[in-house]
């Protein structure tokens, strides 16, 4: 293997220049970036204005074809992130996806059973699991040292957009072009801590506004309610709507109180478990005693360029991804049995029925106001992408 992966970017709107700027920046210590992919010149002309002598193309078969890559960024609308990875892998080439995995839980299911035929990487960009809050948050539910979890609730509601973010591509909130709004945009990567620190739920009721707050055909307001199989419940509420908004995750278990934001993390223990407590104490009213419990974190939050430097030194030296591409299918499930709740009114049962699903989403992309038909773009010509 060669001291430096050669990799490709495909896509160069908001992510992907945000990669190339990684890169310019320094940031990315084992990859060289050698190619672009992206159908507006004027992308590719931008790309070649920061990277001098990167490749440009027009079309992801003539760069998969180039023999340039050892590795791809997918920074591409969400419905082109599986079928892209496939055609990547099948050609030898290593992928890291941006979020979401994909649309529907299906198409992605199909594409990791596809990945375990193959012997290249397939991981996707769930970068605020380099948080370190998470991760203490994490490492502390996963010892079991304060029981199991009971409740947990997470109001993540500073993903304000304007109208303008809307107006800017005609496959943005869109049915046919994004696959839904703020679940499938800027909450994939709380779905996926959700489940990561939490675990997966076994049902799922919600309730998905569209265009409560915006000019939009999808949701820009979610509340989700979810119950577990140990009997655990959660609340999930998050928006595009509201400013300043808020961030906090409080997950209840059985002997501490933890409390998440995006910077700081807090512990409440309890001086005994509320499930001993509860039947043990010769008090009606009486409350335990609790007390702060200082936590360290090594105070590392690497985002984006920690996922991509893990990517490389994986494929490189065999060390551990941020996330497995495998992974993304769990936070997917989360988005689309709330859609699939909401749409019918009623709770939905894990696992998913995914061709009710399906059968649902095409409904809606039926009617969708989107400007490009991606998926049928994707069909008709594989060399076709966009920028994210």
């Amino acid at each position: 293997m060669a001291e430096k992966l050669r990799y490709g970017i495909i896509g160069i709107g908001n992510m992907g220049s945000s990669h190339i700027k990684m890169y310019t920046d320094g940031k990315i210590k084992e990859m060289e970036l050698v190619a672009v992919c992206d159908i507006k010149q004027d992308r590719l002309d931008y790309a070649k204005e920061q990277v001098p002598g990167v490749a440009t193309f027009l079309s992801t078969d003539d760069l998969f074809a180039s023999g340039l890559l050892d590795a791809v960024i997918i920074a591409t609308p969400h419905y082109l992130h599986p079928p892209l990875a496939t055609q990547a892998l099948k050609l030898g080439i290593h992928v890291l996806s941006e979020k979401p995995a994909g649309v529907y839980t299906k198409d992605v299911r199909e594409l990791i059973e596809f990945v375990k035929t193959q012997d290249k990487t397939y991981a996707i960009m769930f970068n605020q699991r380099t948080n370190c809050v998470y991760r203490k948050a994490k490492e502390l539910v996963s010892s079991g040292v304060y029981g199991e979890i009971r409740r947990v609730n997470w109001i993540i509601t500073d993903w304000f957009r304007t109208q303008e973010y809307y107006n800017s591509g005609g496959w943005r909130a869109t049915w046919d072009g994004e696959g839904g709004g703020v679940l499938m945009n800027q909450a994939p990567h709380n779905l996926d801590l959700w489940q990561w620190i939490c675990g997966m739920p076994s049902r799922i009721r919600a309730f998905c506004h569209n265009g409560l707050w915006h000019d939009i055909e999808v949701e820009d307001d979610v509340t989700i309610y979810a119950e577990y199989p140990n009997g655990a419940t959660g609340v999930f509420i998050t928006t595009t709507g509201d400013c300043p908004g808020d961030n906090r995750l409080e997950i209840t278990l059985d002997k501490a109180k933890i409390v998440c934001s995006a910077s700081e993390i807090t512990v409440e223990e309890l001086t005994d478990n509320i499930s001993h407590y509860t039947y043990h104490s010769n008090g009606a009213f009486k409350r335990m005693e609790s007390h702060m419990v200082d936590v360290e974190t090594d105070g590392m939050n690497e985002q984006h360029a920690g996922v991509t430097n893990a990517f490389a030194s994986h494929i490189l030296h065999g060390t551990p991804l941020v996330a497995d591409g495998a992974e993304g299918i769990n936070g997917l499930t989360i988005a689309n049995a709330a859609y699939l709740s909401s749409w019918l009114g009623e709770t939905v049962e894990l696992p998913l029925d995914e061709d009710l699903y399906l059968a649902e989403l095409n409904k809606r992309r039926a009617t969708s106001k989107a400007k490009k038909n991606v998926t049928e773009s994707v069909e008709a010509d594989m060399s076709s992408t966009f920028g994210s």
